[in-house]
């Protein structure tokens, strides 16, 4: 079961609320609101999720994960100069657990580790997908309180490329 990428459009916004909320349903199955002011909060979140990304992200490539032509999640990565960037990955419930996240996850370590780049993530301390990335050699960076940073160096001899011909790491 390969994933398969796509670019993201308009009409996959509503997908992307539906994978969001996934993400929330185990925090918001512990607050006794009802359903349509869970629902409120999701949407108010993922707006939010939606203007920070947009605002500290604009050349972030946005992609729908499908696995067998079905929708499965959205990937998020922003690639600078020294740094490819997971600004979210996350799947559906029913794609979860099956290696998905794993095979995407070492397509970015090559694509990192080709072009010399660090990969780097930020991850909530408590999401089980931690140890997935203690797993592909990812090392804690800071402690950010909710969130940790996480990233994994290239390989010793990998040079990073620059449009700087003068520049060298």
């Amino acid at each position: 079961m390969r994933p398969q990428l796509r670019p993201a459009a308009e009409a996959d916004r509503s997908f992307f609320l539906e994978v969001y909320a996934s993400t929330r349903a185990d925090e918001l199955a512990l607050v006794p609101w009802d359903d349509a002011t869970k629902r409120a909060f999701v949407e108010q979140q993922f707006a939010a999720q939606e203007s920070h990304y947009t605002r500290h992200y604009p050349g972030a490539s946005v992609e729908v994960i499908q696995v067998d032509g079905v929708r499965a999640g959205r990937l998020f990565v922003d690639r600078e100069e020294l740094d490819v960037h997971i600004v979210d990955i996350s799947l559906l419930p029913a794609f979860r657990g099956q290696g998905i996240g794993s095979a995407l996850l070492g397509d970015l370590i090559g694509e990192a580790e080709s072009s010399g780049r660090v990969l780097s993530i930020h991850v909530d301390a408590a999401n089980r997908a931690r140890s997935l990335y203690d797993r592909l050699g990812f090392e804690l960076v800071a402690d950010e309180g909710i969130y940790l940073k996480m990233s994994r160096a290239p390989a010793r001899g990998a040079v990073a490329v620059s449009a700087d011909p003068g520049y060298c790491r």
